[in-house]
């Protein structure tokens, strides 16, 4: 027993350094700058040469040190050294980092927002001031904005530099080289790239050189998509594979200069078209560098499967620097929907964005054998104009497929003698939209209709199929499936698809956006705006195919793409053009009939899918007020939302402390109304010196809301001018009959009888 003791005992060391080492983040806050980039390195292995039990395991486990805003470090630790990390008294917050934890969420946009004259029919009625914005802003001049996502292909004519001005006198970035990749990329418009793969390396231990490359090449296209819809060149006659939404190709800011961050990558063995990865401590040191390189505005339309605590949010903490700095940082709210409370990137610092539709369709008609025409949505190029048999992808299940999962034609589900030379109806539901064509046609289809499940409704996003399809709404699938199961012998045939634009209604709101409340803070409403998101065109890697599946080879430079990616971008461009304007942008409630916007489903959206409404951007050259909040206002919000210390700053006792929806936030939610609540705001007088503005009023059904003052006098620019709102629940039985998941929602406005100032709010009753 005394050999097997001392044994045991010689063991400890050895069992303690095999014990699994993790990847953490350390947050200490932000930097004093009294140190050296030197300094501050040594300084953060000092920390890890307290926890390990060498000066060469420390320097060996250190994956990044954060030098230039963010002051903590990435590092492969036990959970022992992770929490005697945590005990100091100088460490913030001190987390382990989760693989799959962020992802990528996956033209006539411009136009339709405003922002371009165009040649349809739309931009008869524009106003003077909608098509002087873009001059006003010298379309972006000066402007550099920073991409987090997959890379960039640098080739794509919407990164020429042609006509382009020099690059910013501030800009301190570089061109990074690596494979396929050097400093002859970079030019005048992409002034700058990076790429970030350590976090990605401690995981994965190797990058699949035919999945991805260690540089800024882009090989997935999810990153030059969200890029060019930024700032991309004006492209005549471009078009997605098989000539959709044809026309001219440009990002919102198409002279604005792009920075480039590649911190996402293919996720090893698994389709592109399943989305990729992009590792917390790899996004840190990317916004690290974008603060110091000098951006303007940092868009990442980059979110997570479930909300994250802000102390443990890699997004959250770089975005709250990057706004120390003056940088405008937009993110994507998600594709979640339409669950209530899925939307990520909920921190009040973030500009989150959800995603609604175009007013442009791509009709891609099925006729059935009985005469029946049913006009789907598609941006296949290829038709079938005989009558083939169509069948229901249940009926032609193979063997020992769960039932559950017969209808939705997941890879290896379908029977080849059963569907050869048939037309499939396949349901939406598990795997993807692209994944289901690509598994009729191994079964030997003749092609395919893609059915939306309830929870899609009316919501169809478009694909460029490797077979003739087309995509039917929920009501449309059941249709068809009921002719199926009716006719003796049922056909079909799936005609060729177009460009259609001018579609009505529109914007609606896209069922995939990841809807509020803010599970994070009731008192914070979230998202914030929402933009085009649905079917945007926009431009493609040319190491990737249009569906991203690795049986498809063909090549396009222009795709169309659906996501709150795609929204994120529109609202990043827009900030770009505006910051030498104004920070912030009117709302836009209405759709093309002039009725309210609507969901999937047909009935009226609220602030959790849209927040403040559909972005307008041309409006905001002259919003009369705004809601400032600075820096500093985000830390005594951190205060009030109840750490004891942000950074260097440690917070007032909590009898000091406010409730958090008294952040001077462009919208109000209040949680558990329990009688009466005061809210503080305050706005600044961006418009005319001497000014009056009035309030009014359309609270939730059983609610009262009053400003003091009712009336606020402006007698010069810049003037800020508080006041309170009383918000009360007058008749609770009343009020609650109406409420939709616990919230009703309401508004109020301060008008001079030009300016408009709407801010949402959202309550629900104790």
């Amino acid at each position: 027993m005394k050999r097997f003791c001392i044994f045991f005992l010689l063991l400890l060391p050895l069992l303690a350094s095999c014990t699994k080492k993790k990847s953490y983040i350390v947050y200490f806050g932000e930097h004093s700058g009294e140190k050296t980039h030197a300094e501050i390195e040594e300084t953060h292995l000092s920390y890890l040469n307290s926890v390990k039990e060498t000066e060469e395991e420390a320097i060996d486990s250190l994956i990044y040190s954060y030098k230039h805003s963010i002051n903590g470090f990435a590092a492969l630790l036990t959970p022992e050294e992770a929490s005697k990390l945590s005990e100091l008294e100088e460490v913030v917050t001190v987390y382990e980092t989760k693989p799959g934890k962020y992802s990528t969420q996956t033209t006539r946009s411009w136009e339709f927002v405003g922002l371009e004259e165009g040649d349809g029919h739309s931009s008869k009625n524009r106003s003077v001031g909608e098509r002087e914005l873009p001059l006003k802003a010298g379309f972006g001049k000066n402007v550099i904005v920073g991409v987090m996502d997959s890379g960039v292909w640098p080739e794509s004519k919407s990164f020429s530099d042609e006509g382009m001005g020099p690059i910013p006198k501030s800009w301190k970035g570089i061109c990074q080289s690596g494979v396929d990749f050097n400093s002859s990329h970079c030019n005048k418009k992409i002034i700058g790239a990076r790429y970030y793969i350590e976090g990605y390396l401690n995981y994965y231990k190797k990058l699949n050189a035919t999945e991805d490359i260690m540089s800024p090449r882009d090989l997935d296209g999810h990153g030059t998509h969200t890029a060019s819809t930024v700032a991309g060149r004006q492209v005549h006659d471009v078009a997605a594979y098989g000539g959709f939404a044809s026309g001219t190709a440009s990002g919102g800011a198409p002279s604005a200069h792009l920075a480039i961050y590649k911190a996402c990558w293919a996720i090893p063995n698994q389709e592109k078209a399943e989305g990729n990865t992009c590792f917390e401590e790899d996004m840190l040191a990317a916004i690290d560098d974008a603060v110091k390189d000098g951006v303007h505005v940092l868009s990442m339309s980059i979110g997570t499967t479930e909300p994250i605590p802000y102390a443990e949010d890699g997004i959250a903490i770089g975005a709250l620097h990057a706004v120390k700095n003056n940088i405008v940082v937009s993110c994507s709210a998600g594709n979640l929907g339409p669950a209530p409370g899925t939307l990520s990137n909920p921190a009040p610092w973030i500009i989150t964005v959800g995603a609604s539709s175009l007013d442009r369709a791509f009709l891609g008609p099925i006729v059935l054998g009985n005469g029946k025409k049913i006009v789907g949505q598609t941006a296949t190029l290829y038709k079938l104009d005989k009558m083939h048999p169509l069948v229901y992808a249940a009926d032609v299940a193979a063997p020992g497929v769960p039932k559950n999962e017969s209808n939705q034609c997941l890879p290896n589900s379908l029977s080849p003698e059963k569907v050869k030379g048939k037309i499939v109806l396949c349901m939406r539901g598990l795997g993807m939209r692209v994944g289901k064509g690509m598994e009729v046609k191994r079964a030997g289809g003749a092609g395919f209709v893609l059915g939306n499940s309830p929870q899609n409704g009316n919501d169809i996003s478009v694909d460029a199929h490797v077979l003739p399809a087309t995509a039917v709404d929920a009501n449309d699938a059941i249709e068809i499936i009921n002719y199926i199961k009716s006719a003796n012998k049922p056909t079909a045939i799936i005609a060729k698809a177009k460009t259609v634009l001018n579609y009505s209604p529109a914007p609606s709101m896209a069922a995939f956006t990841s809807r509020g409340p803010n599970v994070l803070d009731l008192n914070i409403l979230k998202p914030d705006i929402t933009a085009p998101g649905l079917n945007i065109l926009a431009a493609w890697s040319r190491g990737s195919s249009p569906t991203k599946l690795w049986a498809d080879h063909r090549i396009a430079d222009y795709v169309i793409e659906s996501g709150t990616s795609m929204a994120c971008p529109h609202v990043s461009a827009v900030a770009a053009l505006l910051r030498a304007i104004y920070p912030k942008w009117s709302t836009w409630m209405k759709n093309n009939k002039g009725q309210s916007i609507i969901d999937p489903s047909g009935k009226i959206a609220d602030p959790f899918q849209f927040g403040s409404g559909h972005f307008r951007p041309a409006k905001a050259a002259d919003p009369g007020l705004v809601y400032d909040a600075s820096y500093d206002d985000y830390i005594a919000y951190l205060c009030n939302y109840g750490y004891s210390k942000v950074g260097d700053y440690h917070c007032p006792k909590k009898a000091t402390l406010e409730p958090t929806y008294n952040l001077n936030y462009p919208s109000v939610s209040i949680p558990k109304l329990n009688g009466t609540v005061i809210v503080k705001r305050n706005v600044t007088n961006v418009g005319a010196a001497k000014s009056v503005y009035f309030f009014t009023a359309k609270p939730p059904k059983g609610i009262s809301i009053k400003a003091s003052p009712s009336i606020l006098y402006f007698d010069k620019v810049g003037q800020k001018i508080s006041f309170t709102l009383t918000v009360r629940a007058r008749d609770a039985h009343t009020a609650k009959k109406y409420y939709k998941d616990d919230f009703a929602f309401g508004w109020y406005t301060w008008t001079d009888s030009y300016h408009y100032v709407r801010s949402p709010v959202a309550v629900s009753l104790a």
